[in-house]
């Protein structure tokens, strides 16, 4: 049979063979496009081979989920005995935080991804207006897991509502003001002067929300908490601390460059240490400063060390143009830093700041070592139990889980986002 003939300039198209693409021509190029990939590819799947299945047989087909003790288990199966997991699945997430009340735990994680959710995609709708809402769950999480008054509540809303209206009409210069009168007030009350200030007094002290000791928070509750929380806050106070190393002021950058060496200079289990013992002995007699606070106060400060660090770098990596730049378009000196100066250097900083999210996030397991009941510290009681002893492994691979899960997401997060601000690409 003779080939179909074309008019020059009108063959159609075909498509490539099949070797050239497709599954086909990614296995050619990714796993046998050499020798020493071909022995690499071979040697690989001869451990996927001896590894996995093993591996299959234990966390899941001779895994035993339904028993009362260890024994049990192992009368049912040779794999993991999660029955462990199942029994004190509760207790590794709440802690010892009232069964009547983790309706409020749920509630404030709920919120908490709402909160997040607005600042995270740009692109929702109403996104402006829900900002809002992100602002103030610092505030109604607090309320939610701690409890509060009618007096409290509304002593925190009228302080937040005089940052706001500061900061709206005076800007920085009245915000430094207040912060400053804020001192003198706090300095008067170290010293048992009467300072005659006391809003909370003007309303009832009614609960609104029965209040719930933090000796009793604990498992992956604490964990996201205090994560949480340092993440959220670390990242200003980094950015302004990066500024201020940065600066022509001569007391302002020696002040930020002290705090940032010596808070780098010392490892976290020492600020724990601090902020457990040693803080009480700078404090009033009979002042009742919560442990909680005063871990997530170190947790977040050492971690905006690290920040500020990082966010320098991103500053010294932009061209001296960018900030002539900004001189030239007649902005002050925080217009240039919030249009033109900081967007550029955040987006430089993405991988290093998210890095240190991630090592912040993991480092919370050491609240152990003062006394504190994350997830690892919930395995001791756990363990203790003569029902579940010697399932140390089943309890360390779940919680592990959990951070690789936890990590995983905000390293894939910092990907799609550096996607996204990419412009090399863009015509």
């Amino acid at each position: 049979m003779s080939e179909q003939s074309y008019a020059p300039g009108s063959h159609p198209d075909l498509p490539p063979p099949a070797g050239q693409r497709g599954a086909i021509k990614w296995i050619r190029e990714n796993l046998f496009s050499s020798p020493t990939n071909i022995v690499l590819t071979l040697l690989s799947i001869f451990l996927v081979w001896k590894i996995v299945p093993p591996m299959l047989d234990w966390l899941v087909f001779d895994s035993v989920v339904d028993a009362n003790h260890r024994n049990e288990c192992r009368e049912q199966g040779t794999g993991a005995c999660w029955a462990v997991i199942r029994e004190r699945f509760t207790q590794l997430i709440y802690g010892f935080y009232p069964t009547e009340h983790r309706w409020r735990v749920n509630l404030a994680f709920v919120l908490m991804l709402a909160a997040l959710l607005p600042l995270l995609w740009d692109k929702m709708p109403g996104r402006k207006t829900l900002l809002w809402f992100s602002a103030a769950f610092p505030v109604v999480g607090f309320f939610l897991l701690w409890g509060g008054t009618v007096g409290e509540i509304a002593a925190t809303i009228i302080w937040i509502a005089i940052f706001a209206l500061t900061f709206r009409f005076f800007s920085f210069a009245g915000i430094g003001i207040l912060l400053a009168a804020l001192f003198v007030i706090g300095a008067l009350a170290y010293f048992g002067l009467p300072i005659g200030i006391n809003i909370a007094s003007w309303f009832s002290d009614a609960a609104v929300l029965e209040p719930v000791e933090s000796a009793k928070f604990g498992g992956f509750m604490l964990t996201v908490l205090i994560g949480f929380t340092g993440i959220t806050l670390s990242l200003p106070l980094g950015i302004l601390l990066a500024l201020g190393r940065s600066s022509n002021l001569l007391i302002v950058k020696a002040i930020c460059v002290g705090f940032i060496e010596f808070i780098r200079g010392v490892p976290l289990i020492t600020l724990l240490f601090i902020a457990s013992t040693l803080l009480n002995y700078f404090l009033p007699p009979g002042t009742n400063f919560d442990l909680l606070l005063r871990v997530m106060i170190m947790v977040t400060i050492f971690s905006a060390a690290y920040i500020a660090e990082v966010v320098r770098g991103g500053l010294a990596a932009l061209p001296k143009g960018q900030f002539e730049a900004a001189d030239a378009t007649g902005l002050t000196y925080w217009e240039s830093m919030r249009l033109i100066v900081l967007p550029q250097a955040l987006k430089i900083s993405i991988p290093g700041i998210v890095n240190t999210f991630i090592g912040l996030y993991k480092d919370t397991t050491l609240v152990l070592i003062i006394g504190l009941l994350d997830p690892l510290g919930l395995t001791q009681p756990i363990l203790a139990d003569s029902k579940w002893q010697s399932l140390s492994t089943e309890l360390y691979v779940f919680i592990a889980l959990f951070f690789f899960i936890s990590c995983f997401a905000m390293s894939r997060y910092s990907l799609y986002l550096e996607r996204k601000l990419d412009t090399s690409h863009r015509n």
